[in-house]
Order: C-alpha cells, then sequence, then structure tokens
C-alpha cells in the first residue's frame, strides 16, 4: 500500500512539475525569448559608422536622446543641394495630445536631439551649428499641419579635426533610471557642476536637497501622479504604446515596455508572456495601482530633484531646456548620477491645472516656465537600454 501511495505522489510531483516547465517554456516563447533585439541595435556604438553620410550619422547619435513618452517624435530631411545641411522637424504623427496638449514636452524633445548631435559632430569631426527655426515659429493656430511644413532647426555641419568629448561615452548610456535611488545626498561638487551645465545660457538649472524641499515635492508628485492615474483617456494613450514583447518591440521600436520599470533578464519574459496573454495587467485598474506604487516607490527612494527654468515658455526656450536637459544627464552620468523625468506636475491638461499653477507659484520666479522636474541620485542598480528605431526610419 505504502508502495502505491509514494508512486501516485511521485507521478503527481512529475506531473506539476513538468506543468510548470510547459508554462515557464510557454511564457518565453510567447514573450518572443529568440527573437533578435532589433530595436536595441542603435545603441552599438558602431551603429552609426555604417553610413556615410555624415549627417545619418549624427542623426544616428540623436536617436538616442531622452524623449517624452520615448515617441521618438523626430524627422530628419536632408537639404538635396548642401550634403552638410538637414533639418530637423517635429514628427506629429508621434503627438501624445492628451498628456501633452500644447506640444511642449515634444519640444524638448526635439532639443534633447539636437544636443546629442552636437556632441556626436564634435567626437566625430564634424561640428553642427544650430539655428533655431530658420523659417519661424509654429502656426499655433494650425498646429499639426504647422509642424509638418516647419523645421524646428536647420543643422549645419562643417568638416574638421575630431576633438575628444568627455560626455561622447554617455551618450550610449540610458537617459532615465527609474530604480530607488542610495540615501546619500548629492556632494557640493556634484550639485556645482550640475547647476553650471547652464551656464550663460539664460536658463537655469537648480537642485534642491534639503528636506523641506524634498518633502514638498514629493507631495506635488504623488497628487499629480494620482491625478494622471485616474484620468483614463490619459492613461488609454498611454496603453496604446505599450509594446508587450518582443515581436511588438521590434515591430514599432518606440513607445513603453516592460524594462520601463528595469525589469531585465528572464524576469522580463516571464512578464511580457503574462501580459501578452493577459493584457488586463496592463490596463484598467491594475495600470493605475501599478504606475501610483511605483511612483511611491521611486520617491520614497529620492535625496535630490532638479528643475530646469526658463525665463518664458516660448518654443523656442522649450527647445532650449531640452538641450540643456541632455547636457544635465550626460554630466550627471560623469559623476556616478542617474536621474528620472517626473514631468506629471508639470503638465498642462485641465486635470492638472491645480498642481501645475501651483508648484510654478512656489518654485517659478518672475513668470518663469518650469520645462523640467527631475528625481535624481546615485543608482542602486543599472536599468536596461530602451527601444530605438532604425535611424533611415526618421529620414524622410
Amino acid at each position: 500500500m505504502k508502495k502505491v501511495v509514494k508512486k501516485t505522489m511521485l507521478i503527481i510531483l512529475l506531473s506539476i512539475g513538468s506543468l510548470i516547465i510547459l508554462t515557464f517554456a510557454s511564457l518565453l516563447l510567447i514573450s518572443g525569448v529568440f527573437e533578435k533585439q532589433e530595436y536595441l541595435e542603435p545603441w552599438e556604438k558602431d551603429y552609426a559608422l555604417q553610413f556615410e553620410d555624415p549627417r545619418i550619422q549624427l542623426a544616428a547619435h540623436g536617436l538616442l536622446a531622452g524623449n517624452g513618452h520615448n515617441m521618438q517624435p523626430w524627422m530628419i530631411k536632408l537639404d538635396k543641394e548642401n550634403p552638410m545641411v538637414f533639418y530637423l522637424y517635429s514628427d506629429s504623427n508621434r503627438m501624445t495630445g492628451e498628456v501633452d496638449p500644447f506640444s511642449r514636452q515634444m519640444m524638448v524633445t526635439q532639443g534633447a536631439f539636437l544636443e546629442y548631435v552636437k556632441i556626436a559632430g564634435n567626437y566625430l569631426g564634424y561640428p553642427a551649428s544650430v539655428e533655431l527655426f530658420p523659417q519661424g515659429v509654429f502656426d499655433e493656430t494650425d498646429l499639426i499641419k504647422s509642424m509638418q511644413s516647419t523645421p524646428v532647426a536647420k543643422v549645419t555641419l562643417t568638416k574638421a579635426s575630431p576633438q575628444q568629448d568627455p560626455l561622447y561615452d554617455y551618450l550610449f548610456m540610458p537617459d532615465t533610471n527609474r530604480s530607488p535611488y542610495k540615501p546619500e545626498q548629492l556632494t557640493m561638487e556634484q550639485v556645482s557642476e550640475l547647476e553650471a551645465v547652464s551656464k550663460n545660457t539664460g536658463i537655469i538649472v537648480k537642485i534642491f536637497q534639503d528636506s523641506s524641499n524634498i518633502a514638498k515635492l514629493k507631495t506635488y508628485i504623488m497628487d499629480s501622479v494620482t491625478i494622471e492615474a485616474n484620468t483614463d483617456r490619459v492613461m488609454e494613450e498611454t496603453e496604446v504604446i505599450f509594446r508587450s514583447n518582443e515581436f511588438k518591440k521590434n515591430q514599432y521600436r518606440y513607445g513603453f515596455s516592460v524594462e520601463g520599470q528595469g525589469t531585465s533578464g528572464i524576469m522580463r519574459h516571464i512578464i511580457q508572456g503574462l501580459v501578452t496573454l493577459f493584457p488586463s495587467m496592463n490596463s484598467g485598474e491594475a495600470a493605475t495601482t501599478n504606475f501610483i506604487k511605483s511612483t511611491q516607490t521611486s520617491v520614497d527612494n529620492t535625496a535630490a530633484y532638479a528643475m530646469i527654468f526658463t525665463k518664458d515658455n516660448s518654443r523656442i526656450s522649450q527647445v532650449e531646456s531640452g538641450m540643456i536637459y541632455s547636457n544635465l544627464v550626460l554630466t550627471a552620468h560623469k559623476l556616478g548620477v542617474v536621474m528620472q523625468p517626473l514631468s506629471q506636475p508639470l503638465e498642462e491638461y485641465p486635470e492638472m491645472n491645480l498642481p501645475y499653477t501651483s508648484i510654478h507659484k512656489d518654485y517659478a520666479m518672475d513668470g518663469s516656465t518650469i520645462q523640467m522636474l527631475l528625481r535624481l541620485g546615485q543608482p542602486t542598480k543599472d536599468v536596461p537600454l530602451s527601444m530605438r528605431q532604425d535611424v533611415m526610419e526618421i529620414i524622410e
């Protein structure tokens, strides 16, 4: 009798084990575990060098810049007559109109691209001169059409000797780290160097790490994140650009994915498999809860914040603040510091009016505009790289 029981238990255990293995293998296959990660190829240092045209080489570097919601809303037009000139346009097909109704964040993103282009140009021996809005600013009464016809910048290259740039190698690191940060504050030397990235530009970078401002900014962030998480149309906009598995990431190569929360390794494939099978895990109440919870963890483990201020909120100021933002990110990497934009209190849709107005009243002086709010600190872990398009997809 005991032998029969033991044999039965063994069969049950083997069956359970087989089921677990089969389920695990199925999740990996659904995730696309054997799919080549084409969406990561632009991060390779030799990727840009496969192109002969220096304008495309520099655009391939610009493609790595931080950008709102990872929409990568850049379009490049190569000048047909001058092989050393290209124009940067905003791709109006990549607007996130619910969360960024006036396309302010989109303009910051254009500036982030341009700064990466400038740094790469010096390093490769093609210094880039940038002229913002060479044909005039947008017609705000017909913004989408104006974006399609009006360049954000004219970029003119010259040939020169390559110059070593201490920031170049950091172009190939992720601009955002959403993990918890160490409790140590920044040193005064780090603060000084980071705030100096905007020197002589008319733009101000200010770092806050005293307990009073940490508590106040934490409240602003959590209040605004709660508003956003409970604004259905905004969350639905985010759901549309979520790429649930390797197949989707290779197909679209922009938007959000599970790596955005720092998930990597085998766990990435398990979660991707589950989300592909059960999309409700990343929508509705589940998405709201996860968003609030992950942000709470972030701000609970933050010892410093930074803001980027411009004297006004013009399109030029928005773009210029993006250039400063890129410089800030790269300088931070050089100093062993990482950061994460927390843009919710600065968003301009109706439900966010109170946080937006209040944070500007508390922090913006003389009518200035807060273009960026960031948490920063020493990382507790490295985070994965995010999706990037092939550069030829943004060349018109």
